[in-house]
């Protein structure tokens, strides 16, 4: 009985890592093909990726009312990136770093975290909470991909908050929809027969990889869900822990891949830049969109211990960042050390 319901976990996160793979590519290759901009694939689809398993999982706990799988993935997976997947890669090599990494993204990723404890304080994430969350990660991503030149040489993080307090990210949110259109009409309005065939050139196949892969997440997040709460009630171990633990492992995976492997080909700043959007994406966008969907309940151990470490983990890699602006071996190793201390201390106190 047990074996089949680990098995089940298993392929329930085989389906949910391997379908978001195959969706983003299909929905990427769709994009392309109706004239969208590599931009907006890139604002849209391609920052999300990586962080795909760790939505449809909370989506699917949200919907369930496990707050403790919802809050224990992002916060653990969060912890998961820095602690386990940066100090693995920084370890096999290190990584280079840039100034604008730390004072953009580092800073706002750490500003998610403290926001997220502050807001955590009553024991809730609101919905009116989780609705601010959403719209700061609109505002970020559209300051990353069209604002962040025009602040060259200036404090970042405070023309952000400059940035999302002025709303221009709905200027921005126009005219990016309006250049979807113009795209689509372009694309569309071609006369030449030969870029129509390409236009239709495999089309059908992605619109069905497009489906399937969205099935595959749906059923693969149901099933690792409902079997990482079985896990919880037979160990007799607060959902909070297995979200933390388990879940945030698992659909950290994505993560894995990309960083290691960008970091061994010598592309520290494309692997630094992957972890920090995600976690960034993990506080915002997925605690926004499953605190919208039902107010999340924060147990007293992520309040006073995960989201306390996930704070502390993220200002140890922001210095690591600053050192010569390279995260160095030794560096690697003590994120990893910090990782492997946490965990005893969390089944210790759970």
């Amino acid at each position: 009985m047990i074996i089949t319901n680990f098995l089940i976990l298993l392929l329930g996160l085989v389906f949910l890592v391997k379908g978001s793979d195959y969706f983003v590519k299909s929905a990427s290759a769709i994009a392309k093909k109706l004239g969208v901009s590599e931009f907006v694939i890139g604002l849209t689809l391609v920052a999300v990726g990586t962080s795909i398993p760790e939505l449809a999982s909370s989506i699917v706990a949200s919907i369930q009312q496990a707050s403790g799988i919802v809050i224990g993935n992002v916060v653990g997976s969060n912890i998961v990136n820095i602690g386990l997947i940066v100090g693995l890669a920084a370890f096999l090599s290190p990584m280079k770093t840039e100034v604008e990494m730390l004072r953009r993204d580092g800073y706002i990723m750490l500003f998610a975290a403290v926001l997220f404890f502050v807001f955590a304080l009553d024991g809730e994430l609101s919905k009116i909470e989780a609705g601010l969350f959403l719209l700061l990660y609109i505002a970020y991503t559209f300051f990353l991909f069209e604002e962040a030149e025009k602040y060259e040489g200036k404090p970042y993080f405070k023309e952000f908050i400059k940035y999302f307090l002025k709303f221009q990210y709905i200027n921005s949110a126009r005219q990016k929809i309006n250049g979807i259109n113009n795209g689509v009409n372009h694309a569309k309005n071609s006369d030449t027969d030969e870029k129509n065939e390409q236009l239709k050139d495999g089309f059908a196949k992605d619109i069905l990889t497009l489906i399937l892969s969205c099935a595959a997440i749906i059923i693969g997040a149901k099933y690792f869900v409902d079997e990482s709460i079985f896990f919880a009630e037979l160990l007799k171990v607060p959902d909070t822990i297995i979200g933390t633990t388990l879940v945030a492992v698992g659909t950290s995976l994505p993560e894995l891949a990309v960083t290691v492997s960008a970091a061994r080909k010598g592309y520290g700043n494309i692997a630094l830049g992957n972890i920090i959007g995600s976690n960034i994406t993990n506080v915002l966008m997925i605690l926004g969109i499953s605190g919208l969907l039902y107010p999340i309940t924060v147990a007293e151990i992520s309040l006073f211990f995960t989201t306390p470490v996930m704070i502390i983990i993220s200002m140890a890699l922001l210095i690591f960042i600053s050192t010569d602006w390279e995260i160095k071996r030794w560096e690697g190793v003590a994120l990893m050390v910090l990782y492997a201390a946490f965990l005893p201390v969390l089944f210790r106190i759970s």
